[in-house]
This record gives C-alpha cells, sequence and structure tokens, in this order.
C-alpha cells in the first residue's frame, strides 16, 4: 500500500464520510452520528497502521480491528471497499436482505470483518481473547478495538479491562470513540463516566488522549504504541464529535440514526465536498 501523508489522509476520511452519506440517503438506513466520529481512526489504521491483505482476509498474520460498537459499521464498510476489500457498488446494499453489508458487522458474510459486532459491550472480551491467541501462538499481530462511550456503561467492558491487564496484553490497542453522546441522550445524562483516563490507569493500561478528529494526533499517538512492548495494554481516549463533518450534525444526540431529508442531503453533501477541496 502507498504510504499517504497526513493531509492526505485527512482528506480521505472526508471522502469515505461522504461515501457513507450517500449510502444512508441511498437506502435510507445507518448510522451516521457514530460513524463520522470515528471517521480519522478508522482511516487512520485501514490506510496508515494496520498490516492487512485485502486479498487474503484471513491471513493468519493480519493486524485485527473490533468495532465494538458495531452500529457504526457504514464508515467500516466504506473503508474496507475503498482499502479493496469488496466492489464499491456493494456499498449501496447497506442492510438489504441477502447483503454482505448488515446493520451490524457479521464476520461471515463480509470479507474484513475480524468479529461479528453489535451487542454493546461484547467486543471488547472477543478482541482480549484475539490478544491473547497471539501471545499464545507467539505470534507478532495487533488486536485494536474501538469502543463507544456509551457502551462503556456495560460491566463486561470492565471485567476485558481487567482481563487485558492480567494477561499483560501488550499487543492490544483500545480506542474510546468518546463523543459524549449515546442513543438516549448525552453520557453525562445517562452515565457519567468522569475520569476515563485515570480509571483506565488503575486498572493498569498505557493511556493516552487525544483529540481523535485530529488525523495528526491519531497518527501521532499510533506512532508511540506501535512498538510499545512493556506487557501494558493501550488505551486511547479518543475525544470526537458525534457527527463530524457536517454542521447541523455535529454534537446532536438525534443524529444517531437519523436519515437526511432530501434538503438535508444536499447540505451535508456540500459541507463534505468543501472540505475536500480545501
Amino acid at each position: 500500500m502507498e504510504t499517504k501523508s497526513c493531509e492526505e489522509l485527512a482528506k480521505l476520511a472526508y471522502e469515505i464520510r461522504l461515501k457513507v452519506l450517500d449510502m444512508a440517503y441511498g437506502v435510507k438506513t445507518g448510522h451516521l452520528g457514530g460513524s463520522y466520529s470515528e471517521a480519522e481512526i478508522v482511516t487512520a489504521l485501514y490506510f496508515h497502521e494496520m498490516r492487512v491483505d485485502p486479498q487474503n482476509p484471513k491471513w493468519p498474520d493480519r493486524d485485527r480491528l473490533v468495532l465494538s460498537k458495531g452500529h457504526a459499521a457504514p464508515f467500516l464498510y466504506a473503508s474496507l471497499a475503498a482499502r479493496g476489500y469488496f466492489p464499491e457498488e456493494t456499498l449501496m446494499t447497506l442492510r438489504q436482505k441477502g447483503s454482505i453489508l448488515q446493520g451490524h458487522p457479521d464476520m461471515k458474510r463480509c470479507p474484513g470483518i475480524d468479529m461479528s459486532t453489535g451487542s454493546l459491550g461484547q467486543g471488547l472480551s472477543c478482541a482480549v481473547g484475539m490478544a491473547v491467541a497471539g501471545k499464545a501462538d507467539r505470534k507478532d499481530y495487533r488486536v485494536f478495538a474501538i469502543l463507544g462511550d456509551g457502551e462503556i456503561d456495560e460491566g463486561q467492558i470492565w471485567e476485558a479491562f481487567m482481563s487485558a491487564q492480567k494477561n499483560k496484553l501488550d499487543n492490544l490497542i483500545v480506542f474510546l470513540d468518546n463523543n459524549g453522546l449515546q442513543g438516549d441522550g448525552t453520557c453525562e445524562e445517562v452515565m457519567p463516566h468522569l475520569d476515563v483516563t485515570k480509571k483506565l490507569e488503575a486498572f493498569g493500561f498505557e493511556c493516552y488522549d487525544i483529540d481523535g478528529n485530529d488525523m495528526r494526533e491519531v497518527l501521532d499517538v499510533l506512532d508511540k504504541v506501535r512498538d510499545s512492548a512493556n506487557g501494558h495494554p493501550k488505551f486511547i481516549n479518543a475525544h470526537t464529535v458525534k457527527g463530524k463533518g457536517v454542521s447541523f450534525m455535529e454534537n446532536k444526540c438525534d443524529w444517531h440514526s437519523r436519515i437526511p431529508t432530501d434538503s438535508e442531503y444536499a447540505q451535508a453533501k456540500m459541507e463534505l465536498e468543501a472540505k475536500i477541496r480545501s
């Protein structure tokens, strides 16, 4: 894969956002808000960081990604298509009967999906299991997990954090897509998380706080954790904006799963295209 600059990756994140907009508007279903907040993270992983082979999706030595917040699958699907896992025209079958692109990622249908997710709170446990297997098999692949901030209300998440520390999984890198909103309101209203970074430091993780929508900060933190074989799993508290990139979607809870009207679609498309050109 050709190495891309930070500026190229930032532009690509907006190009993929535009594809996700077309998908959701075209089929009248999908989750835009959480897809847009994770955009820079997923783009950096698939087009800069992760060791993968789209022609051999089950390559045993590949890096793994578990999108634990599985409802944000549209951005993952669009990224996989752009990376060459399947034809881009497949994107317009999102959530249709018989499609490989279901509402939540399905590892048995879609090439490039390492774990079926969507039942919130379970994905991190799967990522921990993958990382344990990598250690047991003496493999050097890494396991990345992306959690939603609403998802960490689940107790199973914290059991998985404890297990990661116990097993010294320095091959596990956890991103928290911390956009402050979940399906029923703000995280502060539903279940205050207080200082998550300090909590994970107490759990034995190597921790970082970044602006998760700033491509330079995402790339910098990936540089820092890449070869950190110190026995500590990694936790990256990525402060993001739900609906990032479209002015009227940003920080709005109702864009968790809303589909744009004709006029909203036109405005969103105009705004994203302007960012791509800039």
